[in-house]
């Protein structure tokens, strides 16, 4: 059984800007975010050194980004978690996704006072697999 947390996030979720996405296929970040464009989801890279990945226009920051955000998922070390969060906190963000390694409980702490849900060190692709594979989505 996953957490339902997950189920949630993915259902009521389209939209997710990938803090740290990067254009090597061989990174995680790269192959997280094909797959969830695979499954519909559309994805925002978050890269200052990069224009464009995976077909999609890539931004400096979240602030950046003109379109309202449902996760801000987070592939950068743990130690630069702070200000990402409140970066996404003050974009209204609905859910706050850190990737598996990806630890910080203070920051976690901060969003969830705030009303934003959070996921930590868990990633994003491995929970909707799980859900698809038991069809809750």
């Amino acid at each position: 059984m996953t957490n339902p947390l997950f189920k949630k996030i993915l259902t009521e979720s389209r939209r997710i800007a990938v803090v740290g996405l990067s254009p090597k296929p061989e990174r995680p970040s790269h192959a997280v975010a094909r797959y969830m464009l695979t499954q519909g989801y559309e994805i925002i890279p978050v890269n200052p050194g990069h224009s464009e990945i995976l077909g999609q226009k890539s931004y400096p920051n979240l602030r950046a980004i003109p379109q309202p955000v449902d996760v801000v998922d987070i592939f950068r070390r743990s130690e630069f978690v702070p200000p990402i969060v409140d970066e996404a906190l003050s974009i209204g963000t609905r859910y706050i996704w850190m990737q598996e390694g990806v630890v910080h409980p203070e920051a976690a702490r901060v969003a969830e006072s705030r009303g934003v849900p959070v996921v930590m060190d868990f990633c994003i692709k491995v929970a909707h697999s799980l859900l698809r594979m038991q069809g809750e989505i």
